[in-house]
């Protein structure tokens, strides 16, 4: 009998999670609204440029382009802006958004994370969360340039063991 009673109660509590409503598009779209997902992608876009000239930078040396190279960079940097723009438009990115908050989230979590982000303390995480973000990746590349010398002697070791064996 308590075997009977057991599984019907797991049968209940099982459909009652499988019940939950998923996330509504409006509630989603009222998520990325308050987030300012849209702002986070278009700052993302602009760091895209600021890095895009760093690496032009480092490429160069030090050395002053002439007027050729400088036409062949600006062209470049131009088709490589118009191409990331593109692909990574609002309008291609909210709708993997919106799915993958669908697929994720039920309604009632939306409800309770629009409720804690139109908070004073849930609006601090939305505009300090790009420089936590920021922080946290500066740390971890840091960590990783520790890293690499020893992954790197990991992989000589492996390289050699694995000539050694194939001779």
């Amino acid at each position: 009998m308590n075997i009977l009673r057991n599984a019907l109660i797991i049968v209940l509590l099982s459909s009652t999670v499988a019940m939950a409503a998923p996330a509504s598009e409006d509630s989603i779209e009222q998520l990325l609204a308050i987030v300012q997902a849209q702002k986070l992608l278009d700052d993302v876009l602009n760091q895209f440029d600021a890095r895009m000239n760093s690496t032009v930078q480092q490429t160069l040396k030090g050395k002053t382009p002439d007027t050729r190279e400088q036409q062949a960079i600006n062209n470049m940097k131009s088709k490589m802006g118009v191409l990331i723009r593109e692909e990574l438009s609002w309008e291609k990115i909210k709708p993997i958004y919106i799915r993958i908050y669908k697929e994720s989230l039920t309604e009632e979590e939306v409800a309770g994370i629009l409720s804690f982000y139109k908070t004073p303390a849930g609006q601090a995480l939305i505009h300090k969360m790009p420089v936590l973000q920021q922080k946290t990746i500066l740390e971890i590349r840091i960590l990783i340039d520790v890293l690499m010398p020893r992954m790197t002697k990991i992989y000589q070791e492996y390289d050699a063991e694995l000539n050694a064996t194939t001779k």
